[in-house]
């Protein structure tokens, strides 16, 4: 690896806090550009405009997705403006690079009746294991935390009359979230239901570590089949994909719900207007007179 590459990852750790995944992602995407520069002779960190654009080139001659395609140059641009603020180069090479056009498919999620019939599953199972479903499918909707801020919720994060949670999120940046009183009773009872001492409120197999992501996605996946929904359709982030959409459609504002999803900016949450966009559409297409296939009263 490219010493200049590892000095990037080790200020994304230190500095910015980055989380396990993220570090993961660009050690592979920035290890394969590393490689590709090498094989034209030269350093990752001394590749020039042609090698860069080429390097682009190569991944669409591969047949990857645009997706994956704009991660890895997401990836060379995050590198390069480090390798500038360091003042190991002059330029960026990657500035004049087009960013692979995506598609934007609206986020999937499920019906509010479709929420209580999963709650009403994790209810129904027995001993701990319900308990525990139960709570954090109610932390989930309740606040619309990512899958990670839970499992990695302490005890400490439930005070016995707290209105609120502090959540820690991406860069380990805090943000407070109202609790619903039946989060807070489904959370009280794991507690309760809890006979190992863990500092997390959902412990692992091993109280020392937390449930683990595979852990609870099995236990999520079981939930749904009770609850009679297809399991491809249930996730942690479907659930605040819900969250978003249901708040939105009963009248909340965009900058409250990037305040609770914890979204830097505005634009990520305003793709929840085209959700309800979406929704009228279908709503005038199934009942106004001049839509396709109205059967409405006929004039005598």
């Amino acid at each position: 690896m490219d010493p200049k590459v590892d000095a990037f990852l080790e200020m994304l750790t230190v500095e910015r806090g980055a989380a396990a995944n993220t570090i993961a992602a660009y050690t592979l995407d920035l290890g394969e550009f590393a490689e590709y520069a090498a094989g034209q002779g030269c350093a990752a960190a001394g590749a020039d405009a042609v090698t860069c654009q080429s390097y682009m080139a190569s991944l669409h001659g591969r047949g990857l997705s645009a997706r994956t395609s704009a991660r890895r140059l997401s990836a060379l641009r995050q590198f390069h403006l480090f390798l500038l603020r360091e003042g190991v180069r002059e330029d960026d090479p990657t500035s004049h690079l087009d960013t692979p056009r995506l598609p934007q498919p609206l986020p999937k999620f499920l019906a509010e009746s479709e929420v209580d019939a999963l709650l009403e599953a994790a209810t129904r199972k027995p001993g701990r294991t319900g308990v525990l479903g139960r709570a954090a499918l109610e932390l989930l909707y309740a606040t619309g935390m990512r899958v990670s801020e839970l499992l990695s919720l302490p005890r400490s994060a439930l005070g016995a009359k707290a209105d609120v949670m502090i959540i820690k999120g991406k860069g380990n940046k805090e943000r407070m979230v109202p609790l619903s009183s039946a989060a807070k009773e489904a959370a009280a009872a794991l507690l309760a239901a809890t006979e190992v001492h863990s500092r997390w409120l959902f412990p692992g197999r091993d109280p020392k570590q937390p449930l683990t992501r595979q852990a609870f996605f099995l236990l999520l996946k079981q939930i749904a089949l009770e609850a009679g929904l297809d399991p491809a359709r249930v996730s942690p982030h479907v659930l605040r994909h819900s969250f978003a959409s249901h708040m939105l459609a009963r009248g909340a504002d965009l900058r409250s719900l990037q305040m609770l999803l914890g979204h830097a900016d505005i634009s990520t949450v305003q793709i929840y207007t085209h959700v309800q966009t979406e929704r009228l559409r279908q709503v005038v297409e199934e009942h106004h007179p001049l839509s396709e296939g109205w059967n409405g009263p006929k004039q005598g």
